[in-house]
Order: structure tokens, then sequence, then C-alpha cells
């Protein structure tokens, strides 16, 4: 890119940034976020090269080209992104900066006195200097959060540049401790101040605040608030900003204990729906088309409403009503074409040395120690320490159990436990049954005091691509060499905090690492219908087969059936297949654990192999 724009090897210095008149540049157009910065650096910097000053020249392309990357506030590793790619170039990353120009952005972050562009240039040096020096980290925050938090600010930018600060405090922990304070204070304030007039900018703060787990002493001053506006532009007819504000409002009065006012809000959501379904069907130009996609998101809605306010809110009569809308409107458009609370326990000492354990180190040696922070489960020491707590709690097993759903199916039963030990096929259904309870408790101790604590350290002090995984993902002897770079891609968005794309990537890729090692082993995966048809078994048949603990070993079988496939468990398997699995779900401390065990195998087998190779005899990894 240099060689292109200036002379190769050219060498700039502070006192040409200073004599650049890179402040005259910015006050030649109006000041509308890193976009209209980027083209204004990048005139001034034509313009300088044309008079052959070059060095100016340089200084000014540099700024540009820090200005031209779109940020991406939700990415750990690669929080910035070219804003143009085509086919054959694109624009400026972080990666196209050399340690020279890194150099130069830190020698003169401090003479900068625009808050945009001295917090893009802090963030750079934070995200690219050898070592990172969290000083720019801090300075970096502070620029984002002197960033007003109004309309046009917010539209131009300031709604990814306030989550990238956040999300720089946070990754920084105590040291950015009271950063984060003041910007919650900051954003706290600034929704109690916006009006009606300010649009989408109430429910955009309230958003930020609940993504971030902030505001959380203002519960119910946010909720009521954001159904106040919600019923104004109800009543104003701008039914699309009222709905949005009635969703938002859910969330938060879920979030104070507040069910009554939860479904209240979701039934508001509903009706809006409703009412703009109407509004579509008997408008100048109807769209039955669209009022019958507004008709069947009312249905949807009202279906969220649980069994216990159905009547209060007369929820099955209106989806009757609703129904026969949906059926008149689809019609015409064919001519249009109960919490329990535990005793706190303090588990500071088990976090901080989980942190430890993968502080200061190299990236392989970090990530050795990272997927070596839990063994995983031993399943003959589990269903040990699981009967020895049914003996000393019997009164829990004399009586049946059963699981329900969240939306209130029975979707598992276990039988109580016999007195004189003569049904043993319950009893074995109600030990295995209660082992997978223990195993799923244990779990959430791992991810919640070593998995995820030690995850936060390994991103703060590691920046990795999703190249690095999908290289890892081919390099590893377990993984089917055919599916390395799904692999590879779902470690990568784990390693993003992105869950949610992680396990809709890896569970069908385990299920076919499992149904590939199975017929490997000579085990039958396919059944044969009456017709003649030969269908793959799922997961839960797989995990079944008597092949299964011999050639996973009784531990791994127990985590892969327990994690992916029993009612009693997770069962995130069966849960994604079917779309029960929603958001929370999918970030929960189970899903974090499966891209973590994952990673442990793939990590594992190729450390086995390259630098130990000492992988056991009765198992594949």
């Amino acid at each position: 890119m240099s060689k292109e724009r200036y002379p190769e090897n050219l060498a700039v210095s502070r006192k040409d940034f200073l004599e650049s008149g890179w402040e005259h540049a910015l006050q030649q157009v109006p000041h509308e976020g890193y976009p209209s910065m980027w083209q204004a650096f990048s005139a001034a910097a034509l313009s300088a090269i044309e008079q052959g000053r070059n060095e100016h020249g340089k200084v000014l392309w540099l700024l540009a080209d820090a200005c031209s990357m779109m940020l991406s506030p939700s990415s750990q590793n690669q929080p910035f992104k070219p804003y143009a790619v085509f086919s054959d170039h694109r624009s400026a990353i972080p990666d196209d900066l050399s340690q020279t120009d890194i150099t130069f952005f830190s020698e003169i972050v401090d003479a900068v006195n625009d808050s945009w562009l001295k917090a893009r240039l802090a963030d750079l040096v934070w995200l690219k200097g050898k070592p990172r020096n969290t000083t720019f980290a801090l300075i970096a925050i502070d620029a984002y959060k002197s960033l007003p938090l109004d309309k046009d600010t917010w539209r131009h930018g300031g709604r990814d540049c306030w989550p990238r600060a956040i999300n720089l405090a946070k990754n920084l922990r105590t040291e950015a401790t009271d950063r984060l304070e003041q910007m919650e204070a900051l954003i706290v304030a600034a929704f109690s101040s916006v009006t009606r007039g300010d649009g989408f900018l109430g429910l955009c703060l309230a958003k930020l605040l609940r993504s971030n787990k902030l505001g959380c002493k203002h519960l119910t001053n946010v909720a009521e608030k954001l159904e106040a506006f919600a019923r104004e532009f109800d009543d104003e007819g701008d039914l699309r900003v009222a709905r949005e504000y009635f969703s938002a409002a859910v969330d938060w009065y879920k979030a104070t204990a507040d069910e009554t006012k939860a479904v209240e809000m979701n039934v508001a959501v509903a009706e809006g729906w409703a009412k703009e379904a109407d509004a579509r069907s008997v408008s100048d130009s109807p769209s039955h088309i669209v009022a019958a996609s507004f008709y069947e998101k009312a249905i949807q809605t009202y279906r969220l409403i649980p069994n216990a306010y159905r009547a209060l809110h007369q929820v099955n009569e209106r989806i009757n009503e609703l129904r026969s809308h949906l059926n008149d409107s689809g019609e015409k458009s064919l001519g249009e074409m109960v919490t329990v609370r535990t005793d706190s326990v303090d588990v500071t000492k088990e976090i901080e040395n989980a942190r430890k354990l993968v502080t200061g180190k190299s990236v392989e040696e970090a990530l050795l120690a990272f997927v070596n922070l839990y063994p995983g489960v031993n399943a003959e020491d589990l269903r040990r320490s699981t009967l020895m707590r049914m003996d000393q709690h019997p009164l829990s097993t004399l009586f049946p159990t059963t699981k329900m759903s969240r939306d209130g199916r029975v979707i598992a039963k276990r039988p109580a436990m016999s007195l004189d030990g003569a049904a043993e096929e319950n009893d074995e259904i109600a030990i295995c049954a209660e082992m997978v309870h223990d195993y799923a408790f244990s779990i959430n101790i791992v991810v919640q005091c070593q998995i995820y604590p030690a995850l936060e350290v390994l991103l703060l002090e590691h920046r990795l691509c999703e190249a690095d995984f999908v290289n890892l993902a081919r390099q590893s002897p377990i993984l089917p060499k055919d599916r390395a770079g799904l692999f590879g891609k779902a470690l990568f968005a784990g390693y993003e905090l992105d869950f949610v794309t992680a396990l809709h990537l890896l569970i069908p890729q385990i299920e076919h690492l499992v149904r590939v090692y199975l017929k490997q082993a000579g085990a039958k995966t396919t059944t044969l219908d009456r017709d003649g048809i030969e269908n793959e078994n799922g997961m839960s048949t797989l995990m079944g087969l008597p092949e299964a603990e011999k050639v996973f070993g009784r531990n791994i079988a127990f985590e892969l059936k327990s994690l992916f496939c029993d009612a009693f468990g997770p069962n995130l398997r069966n849960e994604l297949a079917h779309g029960l699995l929603d958001e929370d779900g999918c970030k929960s401390t189970f899903a974090i654990y499966a891209w973590w065990m994952t990673l442990r195998f793939t990590f594992n087998t190729w450390w086995n192999v390259t630098r130990k190779s000492n992988a056991s005899e009765d198992s594949i990894v």
C-alpha cells in the first residue's frame, strides 16, 4: 500500500505529525465519524504528496488508513475490519501497519485533541503494540467515553465506540474498574435524559446496558421508562417503534423478576403486531401478504405467554381470533402474490488459580494449560459420589422426578428408587439420571471458576485468527480432514465468545465425528425401514450402541451422551436440532463447555502427536 502512495522506507516523526495540517484537514468536512475523517485525511494526503511534502503525506495517509477501518466491537481478536473488500484488493486493516507505524502512533497520541482520532490511534497501539501496554487501552477507553451520547453521535459511530470502550474495560478487569463504573453512570444518565424526540436512542442505550450487564441498580427505572415511551409511541400510532420499546421492556421487567409486567409487555408486543396487521389490511393500498406475516408474528408472541397468565389476558381466545384473521389474509394474499437460592460460595481463589495457569505463556503453552484446566469427568468416581449423595439424602430419591422444558412440556421422568432393591432396572435409570444431574452441576462450576476466567486472560494476551484454528483442526489427527474447516471456524467463533455460532457449527460436526469413528469400529450406524430406505441414526441412538464405550472410553462416552443427548442433562444436540435452544441457551455454561471440550480434544491430539506422542491406548484422545 505504501509503495503506491509515498516513497518506501520513508521515516516520519512526531514533528512531521504536528506540522502535517491534520487539524485543518478535519475542519474541511462535517465531523460525522470515522468515514468523514477518512475522506478528509485522504484528500489532504493526496494534496501533500502532490506538493512534494512526502513526510506530511505519509502521516496523513497513515491517519486515513487508521480511520478507514470499520469497528467491530463484539470481536475480541479482530475488532477492526476493512471498510471495503474487492476481488483483488481491500482497504486497510491493522495487520497492514508495521511496528514502526504503531510506534509512530504511540508517540503522537498525547498530542491529539480530537476524541475520535485519539481513541482510534490508542486502540490500534493497544491491539498491535508489542508488548501490549495497558496505558493505551486506558487512553482509548477515556477517549471513547468522552463521545457524547446523543442521537447524531450515536448514528455516526457512537453505537460502535461505546461498546468497544466497555469491551476494553472488561478485558482489563481491575485496571479499568473505575472506567467501567464511570461509563455505566454516563449511560444511565443519558438514558434518563432521553426524550421521545430522540427516537430509538433510548432503546439503544437500554440495550447497551442490558447486553453488558450494566444498570443493575436501575432495573425498575429503566423498565418503567421503556414502557412509558412504548405507550406514548403506541398512542401516536408509531407502532413499529412502540413494539421495539415494549420488547425491550420485557427483558428489563424479567430482570426485575416482575413476571406479571413482563407478560403484560409481551401482550403489548403481540397486540402491536396485530394492530400493524389490521392497518395493512384496511389501508388505501392493502398488503394482505404483509398482514398475514404480522398476524403470524402476533400469534407466535402470544404463544410465549406462560399458561399461568393466559386466562388473565384471554390468550387462547385472542389466538383463535388472530388465526381467523390470518386465514382471511392468507386467502386474500393469493390474489396479490421459581428460583431457589443457596448461600454464596467464595470462588475467588479458584478463579485466580485458573488465570495464573495461562498467564505469561507463549500461545501454545497457554492453550495447553487452558485445555487441561479440567481433566474431564471420571464416570466411575462420579457414580460413587452420586451414590454416596443419594445414601446421605435418601428422601429425594424415594419419589419420582419429572423434568419439564422451558415451555412446560414434560421431557423426562426419573423413577423412584426402590426400598428393597427389587426394581434394579428403575434404580439404574434413577442413578444415571442423578449422575447426569451432578455432572451438569460440576460443569457449571468448572466453566465459571476455571474455563471462562482463563479464557479472558487468553483473549487479553493472545490475538488469534480464524486461520489459526483452521490450521490446528487440519493438523489434529482426531478430526476428519474434510471437516477441519468447519471445526476451525467453530473453535474460532468460541474464542471470539460467539458461542451461538460455535454451537451451531460444532454440534452437527461432533455427531458426524461420532458416526465416523463408530463406523470405523464396525458399528451399524443406520436403520433400514420397511420401504428399504436406509437412514442414518441420530446421536442419541449412536451413543446408545455398545461400541460407543469401546471406541471413546467410558469417560468420554459419558460426557458426549450427557452433554449432547440426554434429556436429564443439557441435551444440546436435540435442543438445537429441534429449534428449542434460544440465544441464552447457546451462551450457557454448557455451550461454553461443549466448545472447550472440543478444543481440548483437538489441541491435545495435535500436541500429543507433534510434541509428546503420549496418547492413551484405550481412548482416541
